[in-house]
């Protein structure tokens, strides 16, 4: 296929509405299973660990780049939505939902950082672009599961998990039938020799620009999924707060998390003129400085204000995910780009369970309003090491 980004970009985001799934649905769940206060915490961390789990495995076995990075998809999106449909079940006890939402998560290691790899198989210039509407892709997947509830309050909440998994099912197929392997793949033959010393993503490390590459995403990624987590607990603190605001929570928590798939497009056409490790260090930035400002936001009364904030840091807070993805990307060894990129993710997601456990652990202690001033952290490191390694 000529230019198959289209179809890359659909598939990415029909299976990756899967991500938040059980978080759109959550206050649903909670009243048919009993489930505990603070739930929305250990739902997210599921699938995050099933994720780093996944991308452990899809590393070490080099399954990206041994096999048809295509066919990986197609497979691993077939069983994420069979899975996903799994929650539908009655009489779910809370350790089944976080078995079934871990399962999801290992099995999206073979989607969200396979996508990358096929679109750097094709796409060597430019990847900065490619890459944008790639992850953009994932940001609108992300969310999109917040607007099916708000589209679908009569309905019974059953609907997101079967729209789901439906988009899942028929993004692994477009892939499988539409997407073959690109002109730019190199096929590894075997797993790398020995699980540490001679893996490539080490080796890979020693390099100065694959290295800060790595260390920024790793403060971006602090920040990212604490905040995507935590947005419709913040509209729902507020809502409280201000009643008479009228917040529609789950029709703004798609709104405020998509907004970042239109920073990950202008984030990668601007990297053609400006260099993407110049744009990604400017979205960093902005988004640290707004956990640094949210407190005089969240603390305050004006609806339009905090929403327009909050809008705001969603664009900025992904914007610089491609990028790095892209710098990765490029400095890392051609023959297993694919087990680097997934490294990185894998790395990347573990920090992902620390800072939404951190955040689930403090709100009952400190004033909901100065809560978020720690996923400043991040993007405060990743900034530091960007400007060190200009």
């Amino acid at each position: 296929m000529k230019n198959p980004l289209p179809i890359i970009v659909l598939a990415q985001f029909g299976c990756t509405s899967l991500w938040f799934a059980g978080n759109a649905i959550l206050p649903d769940l909670a009243r048919t299973a009993q489930l505990p206060a603070g739930f929305l915490a250990h739902l997210t961390s599921a699938v995050q660990l099933g994720f780093i789990v996944g991308t452990l495995v899809f590393a070490l076995m080099a399954i990206a780049d041994r096999f048809s990075p295509s066919r990986v998809f197609f497979v691993c999106a077939l069983l994420a939505a069979l899975l996903n449909l799994g929650i539908s079940a009655g009489g779910l006890s809370a350790g089944g939902l976080l078995s079934l939402r871990f399962g999801t998560g290992f099995l999206l290691a073979g989607i969200y950082p396979v996508g990358m790899k096929i679109a750097s198989d094709y796409y060597q210039r430019g990847l900065g672009v490619s890459l944008g509407f790639l992850v953009g892709a994932l940001v609108l997947g992300t969310a999109f599961p917040h607007l099916l509830r708000s589209l679908t309050t009569t309905l019974p909440y059953r609907s997101v998990i079967y729209g789901t998994s439906l988009l899942a099912g028929l993004g692994g197929l477009a892939m499988l039938l539409l997407v073959p392997d690109g002109p730019y793949r190199q096929v590894r033959q075997s797993v790398p020799g020995g699980f540490l010393g001679r893996s490539s993503f080490f080796t890979g490390f020693r390099d100065n620009g694959f290295r800060s590459a790595a260390l920024g995403y790793f403060g971006h990624m602090w920040e990212l999924y604490a905040f995507w987590a935590f947005v419709p607990v913040m509209l729902a603190q507020f809502a409280r707060q201000h009643p008479s605001a009228s917040l529609n929570v789950s029709l703004l928590s798609f709104l405020i998390i998509a907004g970042g798939s239109l920073g990950c497009v202008a984030g990668g056409y601007l990297s053609l003129q400006l260099g993407a490790k110049r744009v990604a260090l400017a979205a960093l930035s902005l988004s640290g400085l707004c956990c640094l400002v949210s407190p005089f936001v969240l603390g305050g009364s004006s609806p339009a204000l905090f929403i327009g904030f909050l809008v705001f840091w969603g664009i900025v807070v992904v914007t610089d995910s491609p990028l790095f993805s892209t710098l990765v990307a490029q400095n890392a060894p051609a023959a297993s780009r694919g087990t680097a990129l997934t490294l990185v993710n894998c790395i990347g997601f573990s920090l992902t369970i620390i800072s939404i456990q951190l955040l689930n652990g403090l709100l009952v202690s400190v004033d909901a309003s100065y809560l978020y001033m720690i996923l400043a952290v991040g993007p405060a490191i990743g900034v530091a090491v960007l400007l060190k390694n200009r």
